[in-house]
């Protein structure tokens, strides 16, 4: 029979909330990096090797299967080539980390250069962290509206 010591118990804890808060401050400077557009940082912060899911889609062309860390940051470098910097729009409204696991909800917006159309909607992330560096990034989003904008 084991019997768990409040000692044990305590650290166990603590352990637990210094990777829930290491974690936080991966997807913290993953999120500063994004912003900046600083792709340098952003190549840093994936893994080698990244678990990459954003549901292809033909008519979009920075949505595609990527898996390495340059690919992954190389995604935000598209993004901007494709879409009009100054209206894109994004904010978190939740963020929910437990251990190595990060969930950011919120609304995204912007507008698509080679049509001027908008597009617009809900997201949610799921971001996983190991050894410092982000080794799963699935975003899932309005991709009915972004096809709809890059149509021409």
């Amino acid at each position: 029979m084991s019997v768990k010591t409040p000692a044990a118990t305590v650290s166990s804890a603590t352990s637990a909330m210094s990777v829930a808060e290491a974690t936080r401050a991966v997807v913290q400077e993953f999120l500063a990096a994004r912003v900046a557009g600083d792709t340098g940082s952003l190549v840093a912060l994936f893994a080698d090797e990244v678990d990459w899911l954003l549901a292809e889609n033909p008519a979009v062309p920075w949505i595609r299967p990527r898996s390495t860390a340059a690919e992954c940051a190389a995604q935000f470098t598209e993004l901007m080539e494709y879409t009009v910097p100054e209206d894109a729009r994004a904010s978190v409204d939740t963020f929910l980390v437990d251990g190595t696991d990060a969930v950011l909800m919120g609304h995204v917006s912007g507008t698509v250069r080679a049509t001027g159309k908008p597009f617009e909607g809900p997201f949610a992330l799921h971001l996983s962290v190991g050894d410092g560096r982000i080794t799963r990034h699935h975003l899932y989003e309005n991709s009915l509206s972004i096809a709809e904008a890059c149509a021409p």
